[in-house]
C-alpha cells in the first residue's frame, strides 16, 4: 500500500469537474483507492464519494492506494495535483 498526502490548489476545490477528473483517472486503473479527509473516507472511484467529503482548496487529503499497479497510480495522481488537474 501506497499512502501520499497532497495540498488541493485547484480554485474551488474539489467540485464537480475536479472531482470527475480525479475519478477517471482513478478508474483508468486497477488498484484500490481511498481518499481521507478531516476524518472521512471516501472510494475514489466514485464521484458521489469524492464530491460528498467537501474538499476545499488549500486543503489536505490523503490517498491510500493498493493493488497490482498502485505505483503507477500513485504517481497519476501526484502528477494530476501537480499540474492543478491541467488535462
Amino acid at each position: 500500500m501506497i499512502r501520499l498526502t497532497v495540498e488541493v490548489s485547484v480554485s474551488g476545490g474539489l467540485h464537480a469537474r475536479p472531482a470527475s477528473v480525479l475519478v477517471h483517472l482513478l478508474n483508468q486503473h486497477q488498484s484500490a483507492t481511498k481518499i481521507i479527509y478531516n476524518g472521512k473516507e471516501a472510494n475514489g472511484k466514485s464521484i458521489l464519494s469524492v464530491m460528498a467529503l467537501g474538499v476545499k482548496a488549500g486543503d489536505e487529503i490523503t490517498f491510500e492506494v493498493e493493488g497490482t499497479d498502485e505505483q503507477q497510480a500513485a504517481a497519476s495522481i501526484e502528477q494530476l495535483f501537480e499540474s492543478d488537474f491541467a488535462v
